[in-house]
């Protein structure tokens, strides 16, 4: 190692001022203020649950009056709750396992797969995508119900859709290109 090289190696390791090594632990400390966020989280998730039971015994219970609309519409109710719920254990085990920490759960045998890669680029585009897909499901009930709906609301819910897939094409784009290696230089 030569002497510049030494000297800001040295530089770089000495504290910049006598409480910097207690600030920068503090500051790292403080990602665990996250983890109340994240257990409220699955408060929500929990809520989640609770009306999706409440929805799916409901449908039961009139299953027999209802017409096949009224099923679709339910269904789709039903399938709407369990990708936000996707999305949130997504949000939950992703956000702490990138901005709190590690679960350490290798060669768990429930260990989702995408956690083993997951950044956070990857969890904005994943996100995106569970948005595209909850927008959706918001569409197709509008379509189901557009005799009773107005086209400027029409309208809107497919802008909104639009520009949720414009963003995580965007955001996707933009992980591919901060995520490739550059080409060596010979």
């Amino acid at each position: 190692m030569d002497s510049s090289n030494e000297a800001a190696l040295s530089h770089a390791t000495k504290p910049q001022f006598p409480g910097h090594r207690t600030l920068g632990n503090l500051i790292f400390f403080s990602r665990w203020l996250q983890a109340p966020l994240y257990l409220g989280l699955i408060v929500a998730q929990c809520v989640y649950v609770y009306h999706f039971l409440i929805e799916l015994t409901h449908l039961v219970g009139k299953a027999n009056r209802i017409t096949e609309t009224e099923i679709m519409l339910t269904v789709l109710g039903l399938i709407d709750v369990v990708m936000i719920a996707n999305l949130l254990i997504m949000v939950i085990v992703g956000g702490y396992e990138t901005f709190v920490s590690r679960l350490n759960l290798h060669k768990h045998p429930d260990q989702p797969e995408w956690l083993s890669h997951v950044n956070a680029g990857i969890l904005k585009v994943k996100l995106a995508t569970a948005l595209i897909g909850i927008s959706s499901i918001h569409l197709l009930k509008t379509f189901i119900e557009a005799e009773r709906m107005k086209g400027e609301v029409m309208m809107w819910q497919v802008i909104i859709h639009l520009a949720f897939v414009l963003s995580a094409l965007l955001l996707a784009y933009i992980d591919r290109l901060t995520s490739t290696p550059m080409p060596k230089q010979h």
